[in-house]
């Protein structure tokens, strides 16, 4: 199934334009949702950042006001991990986009589907916008993500490498 639509969370958003990837976004989804909750803490809290500066820049991120669910509150998660899954739950079938464990172990329970920032990669180059996903990969550590070997060799085992 083709994925059109996501609601992004922060970490994605900075770890992709610290490590030049963010570009793939647009190329990969019609519909970008950045939850206000997300825009505030990654533009708003240090205007000064190039990555604020460069999300602010970008035509393509759909700003949101979301409510957050219950359902999720429940789980005392941040307030863009929130906002993202809220955001899920209330429209399917958009993807959230999180790396953060707490979150991923309630999208899980609450059946959102998520994709990580690993899996944008994947999916790059699984559409033929990247040759390989090495070197990707490399680029989102030295933007200062830092995904375990483990993690390293599970994804590039799921892009055929």
């Amino acid at each position: 199934m083709r994925i059109d639509d996501v609601v992004v969370n922060a970490s994605p958003l900075i770890s992709l334009f610290r490590s030049g990837q963010a570009e793939l976004l647009p190329r990969l989804f019609r519909r970008i949702v950045v939850p206000d909750a997300v825009w505030n803490e990654v533009v708003v809290e240090d205007k000064d950042d190039a990555v604020a500066r460069e999300l602010s820049a970008q035509s393509w991120p759909v700003r949101e006001s979301v409510n957050p669910s219950p359902r999720v509150n429940a789980w005392n998660l941040g307030a863009g991990e929130t906002a993202v899954l809220s955001h899920a739950l209330a429209h399917r079938p958009h993807r959230a986009i999180i790396d953060d464990a707490a979150a991923r172990r309630c999208a899980i329970t609450l059946d959102i589907p998520v994709l990580g920032t690993g899996g944008i990669i994947v999916l790059a180059k699984r559409r033929g916008l990247i040759p390989s996903i090495g070197a990707s990969l490399e680029k989102l550590r030295a933007g200062g993500l830092w995904p375990s070997d483990e993690l390293v060799t599970a994804l590039k085992a799921q892009a055929g490498e």
